[in-house]
């Protein structure tokens, strides 16, 4: 469908930001039509085919309410929509993801039979493995070992936005621990804390455990933790007190992850910075602590596991990552991210793998109010921007807008921009009135001039 595109420049009377290039027409096409919620991940959406989308189904925009029972995928091209995963016995399934080189679909899956003691939250899930040649023949991607002693290989809690790596073998996640997350101080002794790491799953298993507790379960996969918090950072270190946000990152040497990490300045303020982690080759083998954690500690990093501070912003006028939920994504040697220029506005910033100063990529007159991902060549970063799907150039930092400005509440929505294994589609959600009743439906847009 052509959609002749209304410049908003006309609309307001002024003149064309500078470095904003406005397309004449839009190819938007909406995908889906179902009176239902529709809610992508912030990235790898596409089947390696680029001709399905993977979604989950929730009830409210933001996917804040975590109550969808079904995976599904719709065709790009006919719109025909399949069922990968239908849950039972009052489970909730989520946050769903492709795999780059099969048909394999990841995602979150919580407690069946939930319980007072035992319901969905963020340490009482897991992640899980259809085929979406063989839907709902379900895999279990991480063990979990709730009773001590505990077993390596095996996580004591919940896993949440999972991702394959490029080679489709490695899987990575954030995690809380459900162990730490009911500890006490008792006396002069201070236990670890439950706080929010990253963790991998690596095809070295399977994965079994004692069932000596009712939430127990085996796994396929070799599951570890691989960042290091602190109870308290100390403030002006790279200690941190959360790992969040990962992202694969493609470098010759091996695996790496881009994470945000939250330190505390000097001056006492919590502040959100970019790292990188560096994982070793074989994560079966234990460090400085166990694999698996004790009753009072954290599961620790396996030997070899590196993690480095990227971005150092405490001094800047506007410290640390900010702006809309986001994932630090890489191409080549540099990592992108969103952090606010001297003026408030959230803009595109990039820095490389290894270090270094920052640099500000975009210029834009508007925040940028979405997660975003690279084109696979890497010419361009997809994102939602004044109401419009965008694309920044990722080597002049100019403006591309490819659909019209919606009108205020129509807005394409900020959890999700993803480019089709080839480039030439990008998929974003926007809210569509349908009888007087809202729901949040898939849109695609083809990309002119990759």
């Amino acid at each position: 469908m052509r959609v002749l595109l209304i410049l908003p420049i006309l609309v307001l009377g002024c003149h064309r930001p500078e470095g904003i290039r406005v397309e004449s027409a839009s190819s938007e096409k909406q995908i889906t039509h179902q009176p239902v919620g529709h809610l992508l991940t912030n990235s790898a959406v596409w089947s390696p085919d680029g001709r399905w989308i993977v979604y989950d189904i929730r009830s409210d925009p933001a996917g804040s309410n975590f109550d969808g029972d079904r995976i599904e995928r719709v065709n790009v091209e006919t719109g025909v929509i399949e069922t990968l995963y239908q849950a039972r016995n009052e489970a909730k399934v989520g946050v769903v993801t492709c795999c780059p080189v099969d048909d394999r679909v990841v995602f979150i899956h919580g407690p069946e039979l939930p319980t007072a003691d035992w319901s969905y939250n963020a340490f009482h899930r897991q992640g899980v493995i259809v085929r979406t040649s063989r839907p709902s023949i379900l895999i279990s991607l991480d063990a979990r070992d709730a009773m001590p002693p505990f077993t390596p290989g095996a996580l004591r809690g919940g896993s949440h936005v999972h991702t394959f790596d490029a080679r489709g073998e490695w899987v990575a996640f954030t995690y809380e621990d459900h162990i730490l997350a009911g500890t006490k101080v008792s006396g002069t002794f201070v236990p670890d804390r439950n706080q929010r790491s990253i963790g991998v799953s690596v095809p070295v298993g399977p994965v079994k455990v004692p069932k000596t507790h009712p939430r127990s379960h085996d796994g396929s996969h070799f599951s570890v933790l691989v960042t290091r918090t602190a109870n308290a950072p100390r403030p002006g270190s790279d200690e941190i007190s959360k790992a969040y946000e990962d992202a694969w990152i493609a470098t010759p040497t091996g695996r790496s992850l881009a994470f945000l990490g939250d330190v505390v300045s000097a001056a006492g303020q919590t502040v959100t910075e970019v790292f990188r982690l560096d994982l070793p080759d074989d994560v079966r083998v234990s460090g400085d602590g166990p694999l698996e954690g004790t009753t009072t500690r954290r599961p620790a990093p396996p030997l070899g596991t590196k993690q480095h501070r990227l971005t150092f912003t405490t001094t800047r006028a506007h410290p640390g990552v900010q702006g809309p939920r986001h994932w630090p994504r890489s191409f080549g040697d540099r990592i992108a991210f969103l952090m606010k220029d001297d003026s408030g506005l959230v803009q595109l910033w990039t820095i490389g793998t290894n270090g270094g100063e920052p640099v500000q990529l975009s210029h834009h007159p508007w925040s940028i109010a979405s997660a975003f991902t690279w084109n696979p060549n890497g010419s361009g970063i997809a994102h939602v921007m004044d109401g419009s799907v965008f694309i920044t150039d990722a080597r002049t930092g100019e403006g591309r807008r490819l659909t019209s400005k919606a009108a205020p509440g129509c807005e394409p929505r900020p959890e999700a921009c993803v480019y089709s294994p080839d480039g030439s589609k990008i998929a974003y959600v926007k809210p569509v009135n349908t009888d007087g009743r809202v729901f949040s439906q898939i849109f695609v847009v083809e990309v002119n001039g990759r």
